[in-house]
């Protein structure tokens, strides 16, 4: 992956969008070259596909909150199995530290976040940070 690919990349994870002459415009080369480069980053993976993330005004996430859970080996897999019947739970990652997932949480009211904490706390100790704003937004490493 040379410099050029990387200025495409990031005009794509900006609006993945965009037009292809718009894009061969910013890098200056020409629209069949750039998607060829394109085509050539999703065949090696590193285009893994294009999304759209909602953002929605008066959307039902009102409460965005991270939990932290703590839960024995035995019960991994009956957690597991409680997050996919959670719709509040956008994300789950499993982390090192004093915790052993972190879930990112959308809830219509803060008593919705706090029916997910409850339900948390039967498999183990959980902490939670209400989440203010999001000043830094980078779905996508740096390139």
């Amino acid at each position: 992956m040379d410099k050029l690919d990387k200025k495409i990349l990031t005009l794509l994870t900006q609006n993945a969008r965009m037009p292809v002459k718009d894009i061969a415009k910013q890098v200056s080369l020409t629209s069949p070259a750039v998607s060829s480069r394109i085509r050539r980053m999703e065949q090696q993976g590193i285009i893994g596909g294009y999304t759209v993330r909602l953002e929605l005004p008066g959307s039902a996430h009102q409460v965005s909150a991270l939990i932290s859970v703590s839960i024995q080996p035995a019960q991994r897999d009956e957690f597991l199995a409680m997050l996919q019947n959670e719709p509040q739970v956008v994300q789950c990652f499993h982390v090192t530290g004093s915790h052993s997932f972190i879930a990112k949480a959308g809830c219509g009211s803060m008593q919705e976040l706090e029916h997910l904490i409850t339900r948390f706390q039967q498999l183990g100790p959980t902490s939670t940070q209400i989440i203010l704003s999001t000043p830094v937004d980078r779905r996508l490493p740096a390139l």
